[in-house]
């Protein structure tokens, strides 16, 4: 008995010994799988942004959520918000997971590997999974769609939030309390530390804590893990090269269709035109290929616009959404499969 109360004594003695060996702020300033990168990045000094909220509940972030996917909530009230817009919901255009394999670089062919791996949507406007973590929004060539609308989106995620409930989406202006749930959601998907470190970064992380000489090293390390933008490249079908363009992969452009045209041109989807897998369809496209060989090039890289009584339209697809070998894969099923 002696020896046994001395072991849960000794015992008890190292426990209190080597939580003794960190101070209570090093204790509950472990960072972990699960901490938000953000947070990391805010404790070491690096300038938090205006428009990050001061406060945000669970709460916010299912209502946030659900106008993301849906819409509509409930509001403030107890009742039901009204439709941020008639016509489209954010999904239609945007993931809400991660979609590019390597974070710092948004390539269209890795991203097109990744989706089919995961059965992502292969999407025009990029992911909501992190996009509180950039810097600038509505980048590069969006000014020539949307002119001066640009200027205060770009900087401002709350103001590119407008944007696309307004334009993007053909919808109305959301109010103060719609936008507060809505970038509340866009946190709660943001990067945490698993999503770019590696366990042992992160434990080497929790080593660098008492030492505040090494946060700008950490910040710098930090920032170079995931692109702080998205970049956007509007570009014209590739009509210099003819007919000379590379054959294309059927394989991957039944991938594109289903993962792609088939997520708004489906029956009860956002467009009126349903795109199915009948001979009937596909032979359609291949006429129009016989009337215009760049059709299909011409509706992935113009869109669609809307028009006086039609609201609706189809985004475009910039060069970093998809490749001109992606639309000859697209082609090159659709001729397969009208054969």
């Amino acid at each position: 008995m002696k020896k046994l109360l001395l072991i849960l004594f000794t015992g008890s003695g190292l426990i209190f010994l080597s939580f003794m060996q960190l101070s209570p702020s090093e204790q509950d300033s472990a960072y972990t799988k699960n901490s938000y990168v953000h947070d990391v990045l805010y404790d070491m000094g690096f300038p938090k942004p205006a428009w990050f909220p001061a406060n945000y509940t669970e709460e916010d972030i299912r209502r946030g959520k659900e106008i993301v996917e849906n819409g509509y909530t409930d509001d403030p009230s107890g009742g039901r918000s009204k439709y941020v817009s008639v016509y489209y919901v954010c999904t239609n255009c945007h993931n809400s997971v991660i979609e590019d394999p390597v974070l710092s670089n948004m390539d269209p062919e890795a991203r097109l590997t990744y989706a089919i791996e995961k059965n992502l949507p292969f999407l025009q406007g990029t992911t909501f999974y992190g996009a509180t973590n950039r810097e600038t929004w509505y980048n590069d060539d969006y000014y020539k769609k949307y002119g001066d609308l640009v200027k205060p989106a770009k900087e401002n995620i709350r103001e590119a939030i407008q944007l696309c409930a307004m334009e993007c989406s053909k919808g109305r202006p959301l109010l103060q309390w719609e936008e507060d749930v809505i970038l509340a959601y866009y946190i709660s998907i943001s990067y945490k530390l698993s999503d770019i470190l590696t366990d042992a970064e992160i434990a080497q992380l929790n080593a660098d804590v008492a030492h505040p000489e090494k946060y700008a090293d950490w910040i710098t390390r930090i920032r170079g893990k995931y692109a702080l933008k998205s970049p956007a490249t509007f570009v014209e079908p590739p009509y210099e090269k003819g007919n000379s363009l590379p054959v294309g992969d059927p394989a991957r452009g039944k991938a594109i269709y289903n993962l792609s045209c088939q997520h708004c041109h489906k029956a009860y989807g956002c467009s009126d035109n349903v795109f199915d897998d009948s001979g009937f369809t596909f032979k359609k496209f291949n006429r129009d290929f016989e009337k215009d060989y760049w059709w299909l090039f011409k509706a992935v890289r113009h869109g669609f616009y809307s028009y006086p009584g039609h609201e609706p339209y189809m985004p475009h697809y910039t060069a970093e959404r998809m490749t001109d070998q992606q639309v000859m894969d697209l082609k090159s099923y659709f001729v397969q499969e009208a054969q």
